[in-house]
């Protein structure tokens, strides 16, 4: 059993059921609008909190060389599974300090934070944006989404506005590209009254 990390919490508890429920949602249908952000060419990906490893997958698909950072060993062991055809890296990393990562001195194309930041509280969220952007090549971009509405119980998530993020990102150096307010694409979310903001920034 893995040691919880802050803002993981319910997620291996809930493994298998999560497992089985993003399985079915695939890349293109959660991420339809970022798409024509993503660069063409090959370029090196960062999926910050990769669950299961369907955008890392994803990435990979397109010809991209791709770093999935999971936490979570009840996600990553099976994302590892599903996926061992692909040649993603997998580490076991964290926000808000990424030290393993850091401690690699890469830059990277593309970073995709997936469902990710509500989890982090407004102290980790302020360390977690320089290290974000420490890691971000100098053309490349960082794609994000925001959670918006009722927490599931047991999990540890906080309502977060696209402008603190947006504020946060500025004070790096990092230009706002794209700020949406979507559905989710989870009926079951949908009926819970979730939504989501998709966010992209640029040096």
């Amino acid at each position: 059993m893995s040691t919880r990390i802050s803002g993981t919490e319910g997620y291996a508890e809930e493994a298998r059921f999560l497992v089985e429920r993003w399985k079915n949602i695939s890349f293109e249908s959660q991420h339809q609008i970022v798409l024509d952000l993503i660069p063409t060419v090959t370029s090196k990906v960062l999926d910050i909190g990769s669950g299961i490893g369907t955008d890392a997958a994803a990435f990979f698909a397109m010809g991209h060389q791709v770093v999935a950072v999971e936490p979570t060993e009840e996600l990553r062991t099976p994302g590892i599974e599903l996926h061992m055809e692909y040649g993603i890296e997998w580490l076991d990393d964290s926000l808000p300090d990424l030290s393993i990562l850091r401690a690699r001195k890469e830059a990277f194309d593309v970073i995709m934070l997936t469902a990710v930041w509500m989890h982090l509280d407004e102290v980790q969220r302020c360390r977690a944006m320089p290290v974000i952007a420490s890691l971000l090549s100098a053309a490349g971009i960082i794609i994000m989404s925001l959670r918006h509405g009722p927490v599931p119980n047991g999990r540890r998530m906080f309502e977060v506005t696209a402008a603190e993020t947006i504020e946060l990102a500025a004070l790096q150096g990092l230009q706002l590209v794209l700020n949406i307010r979507t559905q989710s694409v989870s009926i079951e979310n949908r009926i819970a009254g979730v939504s989501w903001t998709r966010l992209a920034f640029r040096r």
